[in-house]
């Protein structure tokens, strides 16, 4: 072999071999950066709440779920088709839309129903 072809591949073998090295270098400084930088974060974040600051339980004990049957509030409906209701004409105020149902006995599913 002639000796410039072999200085050529040995030269470009070396710097195959450098750029990976450097690569790998630059990873791990941007992995310590990113590391110090969330360890600055939490020390500026505040502590967590001490067991005296933790919620408690109300002295009557747990609330309770309450199951009731509930019925639809009727959307009046205007006098003329041109006209529009506002909010204040609707009744409820913000409610849920619902009212309770003066029946509170469930329905349930007969075995002959569909």
């Amino acid at each position: 072999m002639n000796t410039p072809s072999m200085e050529l591949a040995a030269s470009s073998g070396a710097a195959l071999g450098v750029f990976p090295a450097v690569a790998g270098l630059i990873l791990v400084v941007g992995l310590i950066w990113a590391v110090r930088l969330g360890m600055k974060a939490r020390r500026r974040e505040s502590a967590p709440p001490r067991p005296e600051e933790q919620p408690r339980l109300p002295e009557s004990g747990p609330t309770r779920e309450i199951q009731e049957m509930r019925e639809p509030d009727e959307v009046p409906r205007a006098k003329d088709e041109s006209e529009r209701l506002t909010p204040h004409q609707l009744s409820g105020g913000g409610t849920s839309g619902s009212r309770r149902s003066e029946d509170q006995k469930r329905r349930r599913w007969g075995s002959g129903s569909a």
